[in-house]
């Protein structure tokens, strides 16, 4: 399948996909404090989920790597329709925990299954360019899914998530009918059962750790925000969906538009760099907060640096294995989504503490994967994955 026709493909897949998980986010945290849920609650509800895809996201990955990645990506997409029905249909907090669960488990398969299709179907040279429409499909999901989710929770908070659930059914279906296999059948028959941590080499276990860090930060900013926008500027479920819509369209304009070509000219570790830089200033204007103006600036030059990493160590990761992408974009996933168990939780306990703590401590996590980052960067210019085929 040439890149031209699929990457557009997969960029609509993605986008779609996003959308139906964007919807929830502004209602979420108002829909748990229905059922009884406090911020630390909130907490455990959003790691429950990354924890199922910190165990799962692997296996995908290998799954992927054997039979393929358009069907392991149909039961992801398929998995979050079935968990947003369920959270639809709740009507108590275990219920949520339980959809979470299940989202939590069947979706772990999307993210790592669709980085993996554009390692497939790209070259060293065009791969930040590729992971970048991933994201950029990522960022516009978070224009539109947060604005649907904002408008229709004024209908009820249960309708955003109707809406999410059959967002994510059409979605299956256009991969059904649209997306072609990216991996040829001889390369999935050759492929070994290999262990999962085979692709953590020693000294390419940097980028597993800089994606810790930086989902551990992000985390901790997505579980309190809506609570800190409403403390310091009264802003509510509606206007918190537009601020995670402008957030989303310059993420996207960013990672769509320029990662492709800041790779091509600076190299994948100048942007991780200079994502980290641009992601703690924006942590740190998060903090002087005090209106709807201010919150969507602020928060949009934190979603520019944060945007700009992840497909950078997506690219710089695979361009270092020589097969089975699966397996490597796996293991990041459940490497971010062990950023996504902890730091809910620790950001729901530092709110409780003091409401500024979470965007401090974002401050001090992003400059200490910076450093990590800059010590340890020199030993991936050396470094390539033994051949896993």
């Amino acid at each position: 399948m040439q890149t031209k026709t699929a990457l557009p493909i997969l960029f609509i897949v993605m986008f779609l996909v996003m959308v139906g998980f964007g919807i929830i986010i502004p209602v979420l945290p108002f829909y748990a404090e229905e059922m009884g849920a406090n911020s630390t609650e909130l907490g455990f509800l959003m790691s429950v989920y990354s924890l199922m895809q910190f165990i799962f996201a692997p296996i995908w990955g290998q799954v992927s790597d054997r039979i393929g990645r358009k069907p392991v990506m149909m039961i992801g997409i398929a998995g979050l329709a079935l968990s947003f029905f369920i959270q639809a249909m709740s009507t108590e907090l275990w219920m949520l925990f339980a959809a979470r669960i299940i989202g939590g488990i069947l979706s772990s398969a999307n993210m790592p299954t669709a980085m993996a299709y554009v390692a497939d179907i790209t070259t060293e040279e065009n791969r930040g360019k590729g992971m970048g429409m991933v994201g950029a499909a990522t960022g516009l999901g978070f224009v539109f899914g947060p604005a649907i989710g904002g408008i229709f929770s004024k209908i009820n908070l249960n309708m955003p998530f109707y809406l999410a659930s059959a967002s994510s059914l059409i979605t299956v279906f256009l991969v059904l009918i649209l997306l072609k296999e990216s991996k040829q059948r001889n390369d999935s028959q050759q492929t070994r059962r290999t262990s999962i941590w085979k692709s953590f080499h020693a000294a390419n276990s940097i980028l597993f750790f800089v994606q810790l860090f930086i989902s551990l930060s992000l985390a901790g900013l997505e579980a309190t925000f809506a609570y800190f926008a409403n403390k310091k500027a009264g802003l509510d479920s509606t206007q918190l969906g537009y601020i995670f819509m402008i957030m989303g369209l310059g993420s996207a304009f960013v990672q769509g538009g320029l990662v492709g070509k800041l790779t091509k000219r600076f190299g994948e570790n100048a942007v991780i760099f200079g994502g980290m830089i641009v992601s703690a200033i924006g942590f740190g204007l998060i903090l002087l907060v005090h209106s709807f103006m201010t919150a969507a600036i602020f928060l949009t030059i934190f979603g520019l640096g944060n945007g700009v990493i992840r497909p950078s160590v997506s690219s710089l990761l695979t361009k270092l294995s020589d097969s089975n992408h699966g397996s490597s974009t796996g293991l990041l996933s459940s490497f971010d989504s062990l950023g996504r168990i902890i730091g809910p939780t620790l950001g729901g306990w530092l709110y409780l503490q003091w409401a500024s703590l979470p965007y401090l401590s974002g401050i001090i996590i992003t400059a200490a994967a910076f450093v990590l980052f800059l010590v340890y960067r020199p030993k991936l210019n050396k470094s390539r994955l033994p051949n896993e085929s």
